[in-house]
C-alpha cells in the first residue's frame, strides 16, 4: 500500500536523485509529500530521467552529482547527504533533514596495525572524502597524506597502503569481515533535501509548498516510528 496525500502539491518541479540505496526510502518519502511517485519506482534502474504523472520529472544521478545538478539549476531541489554536502562545500539551502540513509563518516584501521596517533606524526589517509578527512586531522594537531581512492577505500588499510581509512560506515559489517575496526566518528551522515538560493527565491511559492510538504511528511513519519505504527 503506497502512502501518499490526496493531491499534488506542485508540478513543474525537477528533482534529481541519488541512484541506488537510498533511492527507494527517498521515493516513499517523496510520496508522502505528495508527489507522485510510482513511475520513478516502477521504473527501469537504467533511466536517467524520469517523467513523472503529476507534472513533475526526477533526474536519476550519481549521490555525489546531486548538488552540481542543484546548484546549477538544472534542478530545483535535490536529495544529498551530508558527507556530500560537506565534503563539496557549495552554496545551496538545506531546509529539510530527511533522516534517512542514516550511517556515519568514519576513521578505520588495521585491527593488526593500529596506528596510535600523536601531534605531529606522519600519516598516511585513504578517502574518498579528502577536504573532510584533511579537516578532521588537522583538528589533532596531524597533517596527514590524503591518498584519494574511489573504488573499496578499505583495501588500502587491507594492504598497508594508508594507516587509516575514512569512509562511510553503515552496519561495520565490511569493516570486521576485512580484519579492520572503526576507532573514530568524524560526523553521523543523514540526507538533506537541498535547493538551489536562486530558485527559492525565483519560484518560491512552488518551492516553499514542497519543502513544507516534506518536512510534514519528514515529521509525520518520526511520529508513527515514536508511536510503532
Amino acid at each position: 500500500m503506497r502512502d501518499t496525500l490526496p493531491s499534488p502539491v506542485v508540478d513543474g518541479v525537477t528533482f534529481a536523485l541519488p541512484k541506488g540505496r537510498i533511492l527507494g526510502a527517498a521515493a516513499r518519502l517523496l510520496g508522502r509529500a505528495g508527489i507522485d511517485t510510482r513511475a520513478l519506482v516502477d521504473s527501469d534502474d537504467r533511466r536517467l530521467l524520469v517523467e513523472l504523472p503529476d507534472g513533475n520529472r526526477v533526474l536519476l544521478v550519481k549521490p555525489v552529482d546531486v548538488p552540481t545538478y542543484v546548484e546549477h539549476g538544472v534542478a530545483d531541489v535535490g536529495i544529498a547527504g551530508r558527507d556530500t554536502l560537506e565534503e563539496q562545500g557549495r552554496d545551496l539551502y538545506e531546509p529539510v533533514d530527511l533522516g534517512i540513509g542514516a550511517c556515519r563518516l568514519a576513521v578505520a584501521e588495521s585491527r593488526d596495525r593500529p596506528a596510535r596517533l600523536h601531534r605531529g606524526m606522519t600519516l598516511r589517509v585513504a578517502t574518498k572524502y579528502p577536504r573532510l578527512a584533511r579537516r578532521h586531522y588537522h583538528g589533532r594537531g596531524i597533517d596527514p597524506e590524503i591518498i584519494e581512492l574511489f573504488g573499496s577505500v578499505e583495501l588500502g588499510a587491507i594492504t598497508g597502503l594508508a594507516d587509516q581509512i575514512v569512509d562511510l560506515v553503515e552496519s561495520g559489517e565490511t569493516l570486521r569481515q576485512n580484519g579492520l575496526v572503526e576507532v573514530e566518528t568524524v560526523m553521523d551522515v543523514t540526507s538533506r533535501l537541498i535547493v538551489h538560493p536562486a530558485s527559492l527565491k525565483l519560484r518560491h511559492a512552488r518551492i516553499a509548498a514542497l519543502v513544507d510538504a516534506v518536512r510534514t511528511a519528514v515529521a509525520s513519519g518520526d511520529a508513527r516510528k515514536a508511536t510503532g505504527t
